[in-house]
């Protein structure tokens, strides 16, 4: 049977490639960027196509049930 050599070496790594990331630190304003999006959200006309699908799926619903 034939011997063989391990090398530890190869195996070895530092500490931080192996240390997990936790958590992660951004720097962002959710208060600015809320308002952005919903501006957005208003100029676009998003906001009025959600208004009148409410109304027509409700009155739709309204419609359909019985009682």
């Amino acid at each position: 049977m034939e011997s063989f050599e391990f090398y530890t070496a190869s195996f070895e790594m530092t500490a931080t490639s192996m240390t997990p990331v936790i958590g992660q630190q951004f720097d962002q304003d959710l208060i600015g960027s809320t308002g952005k999006t919903l501006h957005h959200f208003y100029a676009s006309g998003q906001l009025w196509a959600l208004l009148i699908g409410v109304v027509l799926g409700y009155a739709f619903k309204s419609m359909s049930s019985y009682g």
